[in-house]
C-alpha cells in the first residue's frame, strides 16, 4: 500500500507558476515510479510527468516539456511537480500517483493515486 497527499495547487493567472508537491508513505517505496496525472471536468485522465525513485529518471508528457518539472527529495518521501509559464488549458485537478511500472503511469492508470489538488488558471 502506498499513500499520497497533494499540496500548493491554487488559482494562478495566465504565465505564471505553481509548486504542487506530494508526500508518500508506505512499504518499498523505492521500487515505484511517482508521477502527476491531471484532469479536467468532461475530459479524460492526461498523464503529465513521472520520475524514478532511484536515479532520479524522468518523464513527460510533450506539452508538458519545457515549461513543467518533476523532482523528488528521497529523504522526505516527496514529489515535486514545478509548473511554469500555466495557461488556462492546464486547469485541472491534480493527482499524484504511483506505480512499480512506469507504463501504467504514462497511461494516467497507475495503481495508486491522491485526492488530487485543484489548479486553475486564469486568462
Amino acid at each position: 500500500q502506498v499513500q499520497l497527499v497533494e499540496s500548493g495547487g491554487g488559482l494562478v493567472q495566465a504565465g505564471g507558476s505553481l509548486s504542487l508537491s506530494c508526500v508518500a508513505s508506505g512499504r518499498a517505496l523505492r521500487t515505484y515510479f511517482l508521477g502527476w496525472f491531471r484532469q479536467a471536468p468532461g475530459k479524460e485522465r492526461e498523464f503529465v510527468a513521472a520520475i524514478g525513485w532511484i536515479g532520479g529518471s524522468t518523464i513527460y508528457a510533450d506539452s508538458m516539456k519545457g515549461r513543467f518539472t518533476i523532482s523528488r527529495d528521497n529523504a522526505k518521501n516527496t514529489v515535486t511537480l514545478q509548473m511554469n509559464g500555466l495557461k488556462p488549458e492546464d486547469t485541472a485537478n491534480y493527482y499524484c500517483a504511483a506505480d512499480q511500472v512506469v507504463g501504467p503511469l504514462r497511461l494516467a492508470q497507475p495503481e495508486y493515486w491522491g485526492q488530487g489538488t485543484q489548479v486553475t488558471v486564469s486568462s
